[in-house]
């Protein structure tokens, strides 16, 4: 390996860890301004339902509404993971597109163990009305109520599924095509 590719992977690491610190900062930052402003703030009714609102829920369940088992449950599963994801960052640390949002959803996980480990639950206050959901007899007429910490693993989660289908579709377009050597490495055919 190249003291180049050396220096690049240090800083992906670096670039990361300051990425999931940052996560965790904001997100524990934002929790304890809802806990502070919206302990004594009634729910919402149905006349009181905005777009986009503050709500202050605890949830001693999984993301979306799950409820898989216990908070402990929870706590040590969303600890292993936060484990693998962080080894899976680390031998990627060459790769940007991987990294990054890796260290994101580690950020994230951190944010919702801190809040298991502190008071048993997690703590959730962004409230958003997106469109209905009616799917096999499942209703889902307001969106389950979230945190920072939720926003940055769901919004990493779909970046790299993208980035996968589409990283993908173009090693299929260079095969295709016949090679596999990206764009700017393909030398220009002799002139004459």
């Amino acid at each position: 390996m190249s003291k180049n590719q050396s220096e690049n992977k240090t800083r992906n690491l670096i670039i990361a860890m300051l990425s999931m610190l940052l996560v965790v900062l904001l997100d524990q930052i934002t929790k304890f301004w809802a806990v502070t402003n919206l302990t004594n703030v009634p729910p919402p009714t149905q006349e009181t339902e905005r777009f986009f609102m503050f709500t202050l829920v605890y949830n001693d369940g999984g993301a979306m509404g799950t409820s898989l088992g216990s908070s402990t449950y929870y706590l040590i599963s969303s600890s292993l993971i936060l484990l693998f994801v962080l080894y899976y960052a680390y031998i990627n640390r060459d790769k940007r597109s991987f990294i990054f949002p890796l260290a994101l959803i580690s950020g994230g996980a951190i944010g919702n163990i801190i809040d298991r480990v502190r008071i048993g639950k997690v703590i959730d206050f962004i409230d958003v009305d997106f469109f209905d959901i009616n799917l096999f007899g499942y209703v889902l007429k307001r969106w389950w109520t979230f945190n920072i910490a939720d926003a940055a693993i769901s919004c990493s989660i779909v970046f790299l599924i993208l980035h996968l289908i589409f990283s993908k579709e173009n090693e299929k377009n260079d095969e295709l095509s016949g090679s596999t050597m990206p764009k700017e490495e393909i030398p220009n055919p002799p002139s004459g």
